[in-house]
């Protein structure tokens, strides 16, 4: 019993670190590659360095955007899902 108490304080300080470290960024990673995946011609995004434009074209792990000086080749990662989901919320 004695030895079980010695662990307690470890065990205790993994599950917070789980619940309030690990299982948030896991959820966020997950809702980012469906907003990844959800991905359509015509949508307008921000990247996350900020460029603006609108989908072009789709391929497996890449997006072609239009923007005001002409069209960019991206990987999807690089689209913000945060500023995207706020310009779009704005217009709408």
């Amino acid at each position: 019993m004695q030895d079980v108490m010695k662990f307690a304080p470890y065990l205790l300080m993994f599950a917070v670190l789980y619940f309030f470290m690990i299982m948030p960024a896991q959820k966020k990673a997950k809702k980012e590659k469906e907003f990844e995946s959800a991905l359509k011609v015509g949508d307008k995004i921000i990247t996350k360095s900020g460029i603006h434009g609108k989908v072009a074209e789709l391929s497996e792990t890449t997006v072609i955007i239009e923007t005001m000086s002409g069209k960019l080749k991206l990987e999807r990662s690089a689209i913000s899902m945060e500023m995207s989901a706020a310009l779009n919320a704005k217009k709408a």
